[in-house]
C-alpha cells in the first residue's frame, strides 16, 4: 500500500497507525489540514476488510472534515479517526484509553469526538487520558454532549433550504422524504421531519431502527436495498458515504438529494451525473455540520443557544451555493469544494508530513 499514490491521499499532514495489543486496538489517524486550527474529526469504529480500505476512508473523511470546517467557519482544520473493528465486540474502557493515549501524542494536533460505531460514553473514557476530546457530556445550558441531534437540525435546515430552491415550497408538509439510516442522525432527523408534516419512508439494515420509526413517526418500512429508488421528494442518505455513483444515480426518483452521510458521492464527477439528471444536491459536508458546530462550541468553550444560533447559518451556505452553482452551469459539490479550498488557502501554509 502506497499511501502517498493512493487516489484519496490529498497532501495530507499526517497519518499514523496506532496498535495497542492488548486492548486490541488498530487505529488510523489522518490529519488533512492544521491551516485554520487544530484537526477535529470524529472516531468511527467499522470492520473494514482491509487496511487499505481503512486508510481509502479515513483519508476520505479527513479531507471532508478539513471542507466542512472550512464552510462552516470553524477555527478547526480537518482530521479523523478510524478503529478497525466490529463495535459490538471490540469496545472496552481499555480500548478507549489505547486510543486516547494515540491522540494524545499527537499534543493537541487532533481532536476526536463520537461517530459512526462511539458514543459520549466511549468518549469519556478517552477523556480519561487526554484533554483534545469533546463531544462528552455537558451541563444544562452548555454547548456539548451528543452531536447527533444537532447534525440532524443542521440537516433538516438544510432539506428545507433546499426544498425552497428545487421545488419553490416554503415548508415540508405532505412532501415525502426517504431517509436512509434511522441511527443516531437518522432518528433524530426523522423526528423533526415528521414534526414538519413530512411523510417518511424509512430504510436501516437494522430492523429495530426502521421498526423505531415507524412506531414513533408512522414512518413506511422500505427494504435498505430499494431506498434509493423509491419514490420521493427528498432522499436524506443517513448511512455510510459513497453511495451515490453512476449506477444508482440512474435509478433516483427524488428530485432532491439532502442527507447526514459523508462522502455520498462515490467520485466528484457523479455531482455531474446528478446535475445532469436534474436532481439537486446539498454537499454533505455543509449541510451535515451541525455536530462538528457543536463539538468546537464545546472544545472552545459555548453555550447551548449559541451552537443553534450556529447551526442556522446552514440554510444561507446551501442557498449560496445552490444560486452559484445555477449561475455558473456547474455542480454543486464544484461549488462547495472551491469555497472551501479558497477558505483554506487564506490560513497558513501547512506543513507536510506523513508518518
Amino acid at each position: 500500500m502506497e499511501v502517498f499514490d493512493m487516489r484519496e491521499f490529498d497532501g495530507h499532514e499526517l497519518v499514523i497507525f496506532g496498535h495497542d495489543a492488548q486492548s486490541r486496538l488498530r487505529a488510523i489517524i489522518a490529519i488533512h489540514s492544521t491551516v485554520l486550527g487544530p484537526a477535529a474529526g470524529g472516531c468511527r469504529i467499522w470492520p473494514y476488510a482491509t487496511t487499505t480500505e481503512a486508510v481509502a476512508d479515513v483519508l476520505r473523511l479527513s479531507r471532508s472534515m478539513s471542507y466542512k470546517n472550512a464552510m462552516a467557519g470553524l477555527p478547526f482544520g480537518g482530521g479523523k479517526a478510524v478503529i478497525i473493528g466490529d463495535a459490538r465486540t471490540v469496545k472496552t474502557p481499555e480500548l478507549f484509553a489505547a486510543f486516547g493515549r494515540m491522540v494524545d501524542s499527537l499534543r493537541g494536533r487532533y481532536v476526536t469526538a463520537e461517530d459512526v460505531g462511539t458514543t459520549t460514553a466511549d468518549m469519556a473514557h478517552v477523556a480519561r487520558v487526554t484533554r483534545y476530546v469533546s463531544g462528552l457530556g455537558r451541563s444544562p445550558g452548555e454547548a456539548g454532549g451528543d452531536p447527533a441531534p444537532k447534525t440532524a437540525l443542521g440537516v433538516f435546515l438544510g432539506i428545507q433550504a433546499a426544498v425552497k430552491f428545487r421545488l419553490g415550497r416554503a415548508d415540508l408538509a405532505g412532501l415525502t422524504v426517504a431517509v436512509q439510516g434511522a441511527g443516531g442522525v437518522g432518528y433524530h432527523l426523522c423526528g423533526l421531519l415528521s414534526a414538519a408534516g413530512a411523510r417518511l419512508k424509512v430504510a436501516d439494515v437494522q430492523p429495530r431502527a426502521v421498526e423505531r420509526a415507524c412506531d414513533e413517526f408512522k414512518a413506511a418500512p422500505v427494504p435498505a436495498v430499494q431506498v434509493l429508488e423509491v419514490e420521493a421528494d427528498v432522499l436524506a442518505p443517513c448511512a455510510l458515504g459513497a453511495i451515490l455513483n453512476t449506477r444508482s444515480i440512474a435509478g433516483l426518483k427524488a428530485p432532491v438529494v439532502a442527507g447526514a452521510a459523508n462522502n455520498q458521492l462515490a467520485r466528484d464527477a457523479d455531482g455531474e451525473a446528478l446535475r445532469a439528471a436534474g436532481v439537486l444536491y446539498a454537499p454533505d459536508y455543509v449541510i451535515n455540520a451541525g455536530g462538528i458546530i457543536s463539538v468546537a462550541r464545546e472544545y472552545y468553550g459555548g453555550t447551548e443557544a449559541q451552537v443553534i444560533e450556529d447551526i442556522q447559518g446552514i440554510p444561507a451556505r446551501l442557498t449560496e451555493i445552490f444560486e452559484r452553482a445555477r449561475h455558473e452551469n456547474r455542480t454543486t459539490n464544484e461549488i462547495a469544494d472551491q469555497m472551501a479550498r479558497e477558505r483554506l488557502s487564506h490560513g497558513r501554509e501547512p506543513r507536510r508530513l506523513v508518518a
